[in-house]
């Protein structure tokens, strides 16, 4: 593997990876505001994507991604992203998470970066969005550069995109800015391994 597509890989699907991103955000928008409060235990597990915001680190995934959440005994949660990138092969990064927000449980910090055990470049990770049953979530940042629709399942009913368009405009968000992710037959391959 290429150097490049090793630092792609590390922080692939990581947030901003400085303060600068935040920084940039338009004087006029208010921050998007996080869901009162998410049952981490419930949060936990696999997660499919169905759409994001594109961006670059993510340029080599083609298909099938997911991102599976699991609590550590430190009180972090162990991040692990995967993907089918553009020549066929599974891409995996894997990061921890940390609650920045206890009373909410809705911001958290992700790193996919550690050198000698020691995390660097850790980026927001919001949930402003969250299904009552944990069918689906959104997730952003306060910049709004970056955006993922996720979902328990490779796929939303109508209804539940309808749902989560409004939760994109009512953020700040534009919905049509979203990519849909393809999620195929070995989606559930690429996620178990």
């Amino acid at each position: 593997m290429k150097r490049s597509d090793l630092f792609v890989l590390a922080v692939f699907l990581t947030f901003p990876l400085t303060g600068v991103m935040a920084q940039m955000q338009s004087s006029d928008k208010k921050e998007p505001v996080t869901v009162q409060h998410v049952d981490l235990q419930r949060y936990l597990g696999t997660w499919y994507e169905i759409a994001k915001i594109p961006n670059f680190f993510q340029k080599n995934c083609a298909r099938n991604t997911t991102a599976t959440y699991r609590l550590e005994k430190n009180g972090e949660i162990e991040v692990i992203n995967r993907c089918v990138g553009n020549d066929g092969k599974v891409n995996v990064a894997k990061g921890i998470a940390k609650v920045v927000d206890p009373e909410s449980n809705a911001k958290l910090k992700v790193s996919f970066v550690s050198i000698l055990g020691i995390h660097l470049f850790w980026g927001n990770y919001w949930i402003l969005g969250l299904d009552k049953n944990y069918k689906y979530a959104v997730v952003g940042e306060p910049s709004r550069k970056y955006g993922w629709i996720l979902s328990r399942t490779p796929a939303l009913t109508p209804s539940e995109r309808s749902a989560v368009d409004e939760i994109l405009l009512k953020q700040g968000y534009n919905p049509s800015e979203f990519v849909q992710t393809e999620q195929t037959a070995d989606t559930l391959q690429s996620a178990g391994k």
